[in-house]
């Protein structure tokens, strides 16, 4: 693509130069240094203008048209579009800048709200994934965190309902929630009922945001405990994809028997938040993930099979898990993902210092 403008005026040469002189390449010549004003940088704008006219001035003279005022008519067209060419080139370089800035703070508040978990927690070791959809400012609500408590390993995964500042800002509210809180809630129906209290206080603090009802801005969530004692899991789910437990080969969905609605919709719990609990021996691994994983669609609409895809990955590292997992996605896709995808994979280590 750079070289298209030198190409266009390639073109216009041999056309000025091949065909009668009624046919002037004015076109082709107008049409490279618009080109380069996108493509090249300001001294490639500003060389493809002045070779524009010089390709126009050496063919008109080659013609014996200078005397010809349409001729310098023409030329004054063509040094109106350079000189538009020019100021365009820089308008388009600031915007550039402009946006590699914008670009740059968001991931970097991105990665203070969502700073990366430790490799190993007790008896856990410990892996995270987050993929941001292609879009000018990286902000999304995805979000997880992984926590060593006195009741084990406590982890939580979510997705806030939305994008930008009020989702980043949202995330954040939550993850120093449950950071403050896993530590000394009890159990896990103790720890989403503090975390559902912080979510619906940070929500009514803003009821004047534009097209967004309190009761739309929920998050669903899964919080997880390991203990360092049991060979278990349990979990709690909140409006939140199932997580998926990798056992010798096999894939198993932890579905849970009486699910919770997401945060900020506790209203709707009536009898507490029910723990699911499962087998999770050494060697086994917890998959958890947002609705980005699975709602990833191929060409044809086909949303991913992530049971059946990740199955053969299930005895790797969590690091190389998640590798596979992400260039699949990327794959499957077409090279573009349409929404924010986060995981984190928690596997049971033999012993503590394994």
């Amino acid at each position: 693509m750079p070289a298209l403008p030198a190409l266009l005026l390639v073109i216009g040469l041999v056309v000025g130069l091949l065909t009668p002189r009624e046919i002037r390449p004015d076109a082709f010549l107008a049409t490279a240094m618009v080109a380069a004003a996108a493509l090249l940088s300001l001294w490639g704008t500003v060389l493809t203008a002045v070779g524009a006219c010089a390709i126009f001035v050496g063919l008109m003279a080659d013609f014996d048209a200078l005397q010809d005022a349409t001729a310098y008519s023409e030329l004054a067209t063509l040094v109106a579009i350079g000189a538009f060419a020019v100021i365009f080139n820089r308008l388009l370089g600031r915007r550039a800048h402009q946006l590699v800035q914008v670009r740059s703070v968001a991931e970097t508040a991105q990665l203070a709200v969502l700073h990366p978990i430790p490799r190993h927690l007790g008896h856990v070791a410990l892996e995270s994934l987050y993929v941001a959809a292609a879009a000018e400012a990286r902000i999304g609500g995805d979000l997880y965190e992984a926590i060593h408590t006195p009741y084990g390993v406590r982890l939580l995964i979510g997705d806030v309902r939305g994008k930008g500042l009020l989702a980043m800002q949202t995330a954040a509210m939550l993850l120093s929630a449950f950071r403050e809180a896993a530590h000394d809630a009890p159990d896990l129906p103790h720890l989403a009922r503090r975390l559902e209290t912080s979510v619906s206080r940070n929500a009514s603090r803003y009821p004047e945001v534009p097209g967004s009802d309190i009761a739309e801005r929920f998050i669903t969530a899964l919080l997880a405990e390991v203990p360092d004692d049991e060979p278990v899991v349990r979990t709690v789910t909140c409006g939140h994809p199932s997580p998926l437990l990798l056992h010798r080969g096999q894939v198993r969905e932890l579905q849970p028997a009486a699910p919770s609605p997401p945060l900020n919709l506790g209203d709707m719990v009536s009898d507490g938040y029910h723990v699911d609990l499962a087998p999770f021996h050494p060697g086994d691994q917890l998959l958890l993930y947002t609705d980005g994983v699975t709602e990833t669609r191929d060409r044809s609409g086909v949303f991913y099979p992530l049971a059946d895809r990740i199955r053969s990955w299930g005895d790797e590292a969590p690091h190389q898990l998640l590798d596979h997992l992400h260039r699949d996605l990327i794959a499957y896709s077409g090279g573009e993902l349409d929404d924010d995808v986060a995981a984190l994979v928690a596997r049971r280590r033999p012993t503590l210092g394994a």
